[in-house]
């Protein structure tokens, strides 16, 4: 391992060689840390041979995909391209031109891998091979919707396929995927149109704009949510942003259910133009917005068509609205009750909750800052419509109208806080000033019905103008510090509604297309001009390009005093009988010469049958277009009786107030036309969206039914041609189909030549050069710009990438072989540093605690033989260490040799300091041994030892034969029930025997040995003769009991002369002496009144007479009388005292 470094190791430096080394010898593979990519091989037995890792730590491989330490088999595993293990090295990394696996592991891959393209077609219309062809196109795109591939690109504009389902491409992990991501490098996405956006706002500080367009249905709302989203999300937060992020995603909920409506083609269709201004600081945090809405569909408020539903709001009320709120309002919890509800009759939508949609309303109203006042204000103006949409009139005899429903009257005029009779009136009655006068004047009942209904429109049209002003105050930029540019910049939102063409084409419709041909010019004109900007920047020569221009029919429309719309307002202005008719005679007159432009009257053969008399026919940039023109100049006119006015403008309602100022009385002006205002607010809209950088997104609905998977290629077609897609492709395609930055077609392509591989030190000019002359492209086929490289023809990208993917291999290997070796050596050099390192610290760590140990001993040592010399002197420094360690030594020598036994009476020696504590430690552990031993002893055993006890106070040392007693237990009784005469027992009735023992007793004359029993009770002591009771004793009688020093079994018990029951002391012999008199010490209580005589014993033979028994010591025992008349026992001795 190699000579260890002097030394302590630093701890973080230990504690990373240790790592090193676990993970070394733990981990199957390695692999490189770094800014790029990283590309590692594992061993031979794993399921992966060679992967990709990329900053984010998404890995991805041919055999299986990984990501955040997750694996999938490949049979689970989709994906749309070929992984790119041909990575690039870039400055000790490994770079690939490949997008990270995503969380469903498809739709991640480079999609213009050859493998690829056959089955999902190409993420970018621009290289398609033959783009001018339609059905190319649609084929392009039904490939990619089968997928679910909905995003593809032109250019820089995404086109969006409506799934009809929900898709699991809008999740927190996808925003951040696309989040700071080039636009070109990750798959087709809105969040990419949105990121880009963002980023183009925060580098250039410039606005921008997005606009979003379609059929109805085709989900542009959907689209505009979408980037709201991605916005809330991925811009920084602040308490104060966050409110403004709440607020710009709470206006969606309250714009729809006020602004949109179920139609035929879409169950929440938006009925008006939306353009919604983003403000965001120099940080890059929203701070504000502000939202401008354009030609209001208010002609739904009063009739639909069959199928169709009025917005949303009025049945979300009905059906989600408090018990308590519609009794205050006068409504009933039945749609159809009220007569605006039924003329679509369509009041229920299966796909529509409108409960629920209620609750979300309510909320979002209270998030964006309305106040409990405005709520219930603008809820009564919803209520008065259809209140106002269920009153009915009849007609006098003059034909007169009168209003038939009061109750109606009464809740209208109370929710817009009016009089009564003055709305009766302004309902029935018109008022008219000519020359200065009033003229007042009946209506008859299509009159009034009229008003009624221009009332309803202009009450809720105004209130919806009123409602986006109100969100707009609440979403103002406020800035505090500074107005500057450097304040905020702005990304706008324009969700406009797409080129429609019906059965039946009116007013409304050609607003809205001539919105879109505006929007076309506008989309035409700033293409050409970014892609001439590009090309001029690049050096390349710009190639004039072919393009329809539309200014011809814009200029049909809008063009003063010829345009169609100055044509209408002249005929809704001028004096006498004007009409809708007379108004297309006025067009033919005007505008008939027009090749864009053509009546009944004016076309000839097959196509007058296509036009009807009442019809006039554009032909719009998107296709033929019939307008019906009845109805166009009551709508372009959108006139309001006054006296209604007058009523709306003393409404206590502060909502109506401001939508009915009273200004408009006073005002003898005209007001402008439906079709001027809307010119107006156009052209304002053209000019903020040419002050802004424009990005698209066309969005397509795959069929007329909402269902996911279906793909009706003759809808798609149609709404191919009128969003204009095939143009814009074409003039994307003119110049060059593809164009990339040196750099990055260099780091993707260096690979395939050998000049430029593993990496190009020189220019990337000169690199790019020295590889497309490799691959052998024509000089037709390309163009070396400033930075970048333009590629004419797909076909020239695509054989590239097919070059490329069959070098593949090639370089893996060539990787695989490099990275082992540099692997290899690498955990080599990190397990012997890491090793170095650890001996080091170890090494040290042992000597260190040799030393202190051979310390720690010397100190030892010298306080020893220190106190050893002082140790006779009282306790001092010098000593004490000594003291102690003598101290504690006996202490330890005590613990080892505690006697084991109460007999026990070993001790060790304590040393002089310790002897009273010794003794008293000796004192303690025996009481304890003591104690221990009688908490153990058993009650039989308990009551032998006190008898012994007692034995060996009476006997010890005083009689010859009472060591041989000792080690014999004391028995119960030496004689069965059985051994008793029954009589006896009757005898002593109650009286329990305590002890039994067989006696001879010796006569008082003659001293004749008869076999007796001696029985001990309670109180007594008898003498039985077989049946017989002897001699009865009571113990408190008993004076005394006399025994011999020898070994004989001789006892006297004596007992008062004067007693005429007892004939004298009794003279007894006993085999078991010691055991007979202990008991009946013991139970006569005469422990102290036992004498042990030497010699001779006298006892009471009868009244004033004397015996005497002599004892000497012989051979054997002996009892016999002498001839001097005593009792002579002879005895042999035991023990020698």
């Amino acid at each position: 391992m190699g000579r260890a470094a002097s030394g302590a190791a630093d701890p973080a430096q230990l504690c990373d060689a240790f790592g090193v080394l676990s993970e070394q010898l733990k981990a199957p593979l390695s692999s490189l840390r770094g800014s790029g990519w990283a590309l590692f091989f594992m061993s031979s037995d794993s399921a992966i041979s060679r992967c990709l890792v990329s900053p984010s730590g998404a890995w991805s491989s041919r055999g299986a995909l990984l990501r955040g330490g997750e694996q999938w088999r490949e049979s689970e595993v989709q994906c749309e391209g070929v992984v790119e293990v041909g990575a690039l090295l870039r400055e000790g990394g490994i770079e690939g031109g490949m997008e990270t696996v995503s969380t469903e592991g498809v739709r991640a891959m480079m999609e213009s891998a050859l493998t690829a393209r056959d089955r999902v077609g190409v993420q970018d219309f621009v290289l398609l091979e033959n783009y001018t062809s339609e059905a190319a196109f649609i084929l392009n795109l039904s490939k990619r919707f089968k997928e679910n591939l909905i995003y593809t690109y032109i250019g820089s504009v995404l086109v969006s396929v409506n799934p009809y389902k929900e898709l699991e491409i809008y999740s927190k992990q996808h925003m951040e995927r696309y989040r700071g991501v080039n636009f070109y490098e990750v798959s087709p996405h809105i969040y990419a149109v949105s990121d880009n956006t963002y980023r183009s706002m925060r580098t250039e500080r410039k606005d921008q704009c997005i606009l979003i367009s379609g059929e109805s249905g085709a989900g542009k709302t959907e689209a505009s949510k979408k980037i709201l989203q991605y916005y809330a999300f991925t811009c920084p937060a602040s308490e104060q942003v966050q409110t403004i992020k709440d607020r710009l995603l709470q206006s969606n909920p309250v714009l729809e259910a006020f602004g949109n409506a179920k139609t035929l083609r879409n169950d929440n269709s938006s009925r008006f133009g939306k353009y919604m201004d983003i403000q965001f600081d120099f940080k890059g945090a929203p701070v504000g917005g502000h939202i401008l809405n354009y030609l209001l569909e208010k002609s739904r408020v009063v009739h639909q068509a069959h199928g169709e539903r009025n917005f949303h709001i009025f049945y979300q009320l009905v059906d989600g609205g408090e018990e308590d709120l519609l009794r205050r309002l006068g409504l009933e919890r039945n749609v159809q009750q009220y007569q605006y509800l039924l003329k679509g009759n369509c009041p229920k939508v299966s796909a529509i909750n409108d409960r629920s949609e209620w609750r979300v309303v309510r909320k979002a109203l209270t998030v964006i800052g309305f106040t409990e006042d405005d709520v219930e204000e603008l809820l009564n103006i919803i209520a008065s419509v259809l209140h106002l949409g269920n009153i009915q009139y009849g007609a006098d005899e003059s034909g007169n109208a009168y209003i038939t429903t009061e109750t109606q009257v009464k809740y209208l005029a109370k929710l817009v806080g009016v009089e009564g009779a003055a709305l009766k009136e302004a309902l029935t009655h018109k008022k008219i000033i000519a020359k200065g006068e009033e003229l007042v004047s009946p209506l008859n009942l299509e009159q009034a019905a009229a008003a009624r209904d221009a009332l309803s429109k202009a009450v809720y049209s105004r209130t919806f103008t009123w409602l986006v002003n109100k969100i707009n105050l609440s979403l103002a930029f406020k800035d505090e510090v500074s107005h500057t540019d450097k304040s905020a910049t702005v990304i706008g939102l324009l969700d406009i509604y797409g080129f429609e063409v019906f059965q039946q084409n009116s007013f409304e419709q050609f607003c809205i297309n001539y919105c879109n041909e505006k929007l076309q010019q506008l989309f035409i004109e700033l293409t050409l001009k970014s892609e001439q900007e590009e090309y001029e920047a690049e050096g390349i020569t710009w190639e004039p390009v072919q393009y329809f221009n539309n200014k011809i029919i814009c200029d049909l429309v809008e063009e003063k005093f010829k345009g169609i719309i100055s044509i209408l307002d002249e005929e809704c202005l001028r004096p006498g009988d004007a009409s809708d008719l007379t108004f297309l005679e006025k067009l033919e007159n005007t505008v008939g010469g027009h090749a864009h432009f053509l009546t009944h009257k004016l076309a000839e053969g097959k196509v007058r049958k296509m036009v009807g008399r009442e019809e006039f026919r554009l032909l719009h940039y998107a296709g033929e277009v019939n307008y019906n023109v009845n109805g166009f100049l009551d709508k372009n006119n959108d006139l309001l009786f006054r006296n209604l006015k007058e009523v709306m403008c003393e409404s206590e309602n502060k909502i109506l107030t401001q939508c009915f100022e009273r200004e408009e009385l006073t005002d003898k002006k005209r007001p402008e036309t439906a079709a001027t205002q809307f010119k107006s607010s156009l052209a304002k809209l053209m000019e903020i969206l040419m002050s802004k950088e424009p990005s698209y997104i066309r969005c397509i609905k795959p069929n007329e039914a909402k269902q996911s998977g279906r793909f009706d290629e003759v809808l798609v077609r149609h709404q191919v041609k009128y969003l204009g897609l095939m143009e814009n492709l074409r003039v994307r395609r003119a110049g060059f189909a593809y164009r990339r930055r040196y750099e990055a077609f260099l780091q993707r392509y260096k690979p395939l030549c050998p000049q430029t591989w593993p990496n190009w030190n020189g220019k990337l000019a000169d690199g790019v050069s020295t590889l497309v002359k490799h691959l052998g492209y024509k000089p037709e086929e390309y163009k070396l710009g400033r930075s970048k490289i333009f590629i004419r023809f797909p076909k020239t990208l695509f054989a590239t990438e097919d070059a490329l993917e069959a070098q593949k291999h090639n370089i893996a290997t060539t990787l695989q072989k490099n990275w082992r070796g540099y692997s290899q050596r690498s955990k080599y050099q990190k397990m012997r540093h890491a090793a170095i390192v650890i001996q080091s610290w170890w090494r040290g760590v042992l000597a260190r605690r040799k030393a202190k140990q051979r310390r720690e001993a010397a100190n030892t040592i010298r306080r020893f033989i220190k106190g050893f010399i002082y140790r006779h002197e009282p306790r001092c420094p010098e000593n004490e260490y000594f003291l102690d360690y003598v101290r504690c030594s006996f202490l330890m020598s005590l613990q080892r040799n505690l006697p084991k036994t109460v007999l026990d009476k070993s001790w060790p020696k304590p040393p002089p300091a310790l002897n009273e504590a010794s003794e008293h430690l000796r004192s303690l552990c025996m009481a304890n041994m003591v104690r221990n031993y009688c908490k153990r002893i058993q009650p039989e055993w308990k009551s032998q030892m006190e008898q012994k006890v007692v034995a060996s106070e009476i006997f010890k040392d005083k009689k010859d034969n009472y060591p041989q007693s000792v080690p014999k237990l004391f028995v119960g009784t030496r004689l069965n029930s059985e051994d008793i005469n029954p009589k006896v027992l009757q005898v002593l009735g109650n009286d329990r025997m305590k002890y039994c023992v067989p006696v001879t007793k010796y006569d008082r004359k003659g001293y004749r040995a008869r076999a007796r029993q001696l029985l001990l009770a309670a109180n007594f002591a008898v003498i039985v003769e077989e049946a017989k009771l002897k001699q009865r004793i009571e113990y408190a009688a008993l004076r005394g009991i006399s025994v011999s020093s020898l070994s004989d079994g001789l006892f006297v018990l004596h007992v008062p002369c004067e007693d005429n029951k007892q004939k004298g002391d009794v003279v007894l012999q006993c085999d078991h002496v010691i055991e007979t008199l202990t008991k009946l010490a013991i139970c006569a209580e005469k422990v102290n009144n036992i004498n042990i005589n030497q010699g001779s014993i006298k006892f009471t033979v009868g009244q004033g007479k004397e015996g005497i028994i002599d004892f000497t010591s012989g051979s054997e025992l002996l009892v016999a009388k002498a001839k001097n008349g005593h009792l002579s026992v002879t005895a042999p001795r035991l023990n020698s005292r």
